[in-house]
């Protein structure tokens, strides 16, 4: 079996709890873990630092890119990555994805993700949505996106704000195609 290839980005939207869950399940997945690359705005780190009190994203194991380097391996289809999620996903962000603006390394992946066909999920955390956003969202699933709104789910009686987030890591999680053990409905 081939090792998946997968770029989380992770942008300046609060919910960086979001993300923090997000990487810390990658690094519980079964052997072969996917090759990860990584890219954190500025804005990502700061929000991180604030909702979170932390700096833990510099100790996770993943090879980090800054937001400018467009020699990124993903930042080609050449490289073959497979999967881009962006969690959580900004609205600036997404409007760049759907305009085809590839004026960072986020928006240049997830364009080559898109126009190589392959998945990419965009965890959209804004509320309430103007037309503008929902629109983008529109262009970005006409393309072959998949937008997962960071809404949580309830049926499980999550007890803490871990578990109510990680019911949306989770979800992420199906869609990227990985197996993970979680709730499921009527089972």
């Amino acid at each position: 079996m081939e090792r998946r290839k997968i770029v989380i980005a992770v942008t300046g939207a609060s919910g960086a709890i979001y993300a923090k869950i997000l990487l810390d399940k990658i690094q519980l997945l079964p052997e072969p873990l996917p090759e990860v690359g990584l890219v954190m705005s500025d804005n990502a780190r700061q929000v991180w630092k604030f909702e979170l009190g932390n700096e833990l994203y510099l100790n996770y194991p993943f090879k980090v890119y800054p937001t400018d380097d467009f020699y990124a391996p993903f930042a080609s289809g050449s490289a073959r990555y497979d999967t881009m999620i962006i969690c959580p996903c900004s609205m600036g962000t997404l409007g760049r994805i759907a305009s085809g603006v590839s004026g960072d390394l986020t928006s240049r992946a997830a364009d080559v993700i898109l126009k190589e066909r392959r998945k990419l999920i965009l965890v959209v955390r804004d509320t309430p949505l103007s037309l503008i956003h929902i629109n983008n969202m529109k262009t970005v699933t006409e393309a072959g996106g998949i937008i997962c709104p960071a809404s949580p789910s309830f049926y499980s009686l999550p007890k803490t704000i871990e578990e109510v987030a990680a019911t949306v890591v989770d979800r992420v999680l199906d869609l990227a195609g990985f197996n993970v053990s979680s709730y499921r409905w009527g089972e």
